[in-house]
């Protein structure tokens, strides 16, 4: 009997993101978690992925070892079939032509809102973050996943300020703001995978990760979490899928 591959929460952010991707998707990825995470779908069971990056590249085919730092690295054009302006790419969401987009922040609440911007209050913040960048077009436009820390810092009731949008007050509040398709489809964290009620627009706990309790993932998160009647545990990262991770990112750039 072997024992089980050990892998790093960051390691099993990129493999879980990885599983929720399709053949034939168009994705927008950021650089880090996003960026494994497509490239190792790509690898793996989506052959025809189509991954964008904000500074222009349509169809990043990333080469082992030569993880781009940022997503106007010409790096990232290598093999790539256009490259455009970063307004055209952002154009290509407006005209749903993007599947899914991936994103993070520094806050999350309980309707898959995002904060990038600051922490805080916005007359004197305690913390300025970098801001929405394309992060608002990707979360109004697009299908989102968002890989994240599960931290209690990070995952509260109410964002300090909404960069990026999910289901705004829950309800019909996202439609009822002007935002006609999208929304937040998955929150993967190295506790579980999460989803939202379709009715209430509240997260809600889909899965486990092996080894984590009820308890644990709501004594980390800062609102009370709703869990599926169906509530799963996730399968561990395979060997295969390890492997193949660490064949992209040798240096463990992101995945340390």
């Amino acid at each position: 009997m072997t024992d089980a591959p050990s892998y790093t929460a960051n390691e099993i952010l990129a493999v879980l993101s990885a599983r929720q991707l399709k053949d034939g998707q168009v994705v927008f990825a950021g650089i880090g978690t996003p960026l494994l995470a497509a490239t190792l779908a790509q690898r793996l069971h989506c052959p025809s992925l189509t991954i964008l990056f904000e500074g222009g590249v349509v169809g990043a085919f990333v080469e082992p070892g030569k993880l781009p730092p940022s997503t106007n690295d010409q790096r990232c054009a290598k093999r790539s079939n256009m490259v455009l302006g970063s307004a055209d790419v952002l154009l290509l969401m407006q005209r749903g032509y993007v599947d899914v987009g991936f994103m993070g922040g520094a806050q999350i609440d309980q309707f898959g809102n995002l904060n990038s911007s600051f922490i805080g209050d916005p007359q004197a913040p305690k913390v300025r973050l970098p801001g929405t960048g394309g992060g608002n077009d990707i979360a109004s436009l697009t299908n989102i996943i968002v890989a994240i820390k599960h931290q209690k810092r990070r995952f509260v009731e109410k964002v300090d300020f909404i960069t990026s949008p999910g289901f705004v007050r829950g309800g019909k509040s996202r439609t009822e703001s002007g935002l006609l398709r999208g929304g937040v489809f998955r929150v993967i964290t190295e506790l579980g995978v999460f989803g939202f009620g379709e009715e209430s627009g509240r997260m809600k706990v889909l899965a486990l990760n092996p080894g984590v309790t009820r308890e644990e993932v709501q004594d980390n998160t800062g609102f009370t979490l709703e869990f599926d009647e169906r509530l799963e545990t996730t399968a561990p990262p395979t060997t295969h899928e390890l492997e193949t991770l660490r064949l992209i990112d040798p240096d463990r750039l992101f995945t340390a």
